[in-house]
């Protein structure tokens, strides 16, 4: 355990990024505790007020506290990126696995991906999201067909790499079944570049997460998100910057926390750079 934490320390990003991350769970988990006030129930005689000890982040149009659904964005924001991560990360080493093991179906799966891989992932998950509806779920549905490709293809390159490995052959001589040799040899082995690939998903679906919430087709109001508040805010934002400001910043902090997270696992495992 101390030398995980000695390697950690020799990398900033690490720490930098999982303290960053850490306090965005952290508010969301305790976003009951940490505020008085109900993210959804308006009060019109608290309209846009400015930013008070009483109401750290100012008020909306509605009245409602900023801070309050901030926090509770957050959440959205995390349960939308954690299931992506889910998602697509269990679609694409299925996919992976049976396109780099098995060369007669890799041409046709392989083939797909890059049609899909073609077009860039908001655009499918704006055409999804508008044809199946706005909503958590069908958000969620939409970022993961978008981007388990990558995670496939990803996949699919340490499959095809691992696969010639001396002690793979050597199990495939003594007539060890592909369930055993996949799990025990090629997944195992597979994990470092699965686990940086899932970081990036996790901050990419966060931020196209707010963007489709700020084009009107992701979370539905009143639920607080963060994109869904950014876009409240266009209209009162010479009056009252702060709807736009606070919600804006902490999607900026999420998205950095996460990439230098990614970042500092990549360099961390990554065996050209020990030593």
């Amino acid at each position: 355990m101390k030398q995980i934490l000695m390697k950690i320390r020799r990398h900033p990003y690490i720490v930098v990024g999982g303290i960053l991350v850490a306090m965005a769970i952290l508010v969301a988990l305790l976003a009951p505790i940490l505020t008085k006030y109900d993210p959804i129930k308006t009060d019109p005689n608290n309209r846009l007020i400015p930013p008070s000890p009483i109401n750290p982040m100012g008020t909306d149009e509605y009245g409602r506290d900023v801070m309050t659904r901030v926090f509770y964005g957050i959440r959205i924001s995390l349960e939308v990126g954690i299931s992506v991560v889910l998602f697509t990360t269990i679609i694409g080493i299925i996919v992976g696995v049976i396109a780099g093991y098995y060369p007669r179906v890799d041409n046709i799966i392989m083939r797909l991906l890059d049609g899909l891989m073609a077009f860039p992932g908001i655009i499918i998950a704006i055409c999804l999201a508008a044809i199946w509806g706005a909503g958590k779920f069908n958000i969620i549905l939409a970022l993961s067909f978008s981007y388990f490709p990558s995670m496939a293809r990803i996949v699919r390159s340490c499959v095809i790499t691992v696969k010639e490995w001396d002690c793979v052959e050597a199990a495939k001589a003594a007539g060890a079944k592909d369930k055993h040799i996949i799990s025990k040899y090629i997944l195992s082995n597979s994990l470092s570049p699965i686990i940086v690939q899932a970081t990036f998903n996790f901050a990419i679906a966060i931020l196209d997460e707010a963007a489709l919430s700020f084009l009107g087709i992701g979370i539905e109001p009143p639920t607080p998100s963060l994109g869904g508040m950014i876009t409240e805010a266009r209209t009162y934002m010479a009056v009252a910057p702060w709807e736009m400001i606070f919600p804006g910043l902490v999607i900026i902090l999420i998205v950095l926390g996460l990439n230098l997270l990614g970042d500092g696992i990549r360099d961390l495992l990554d065996p050209r750079l020990k030593g």
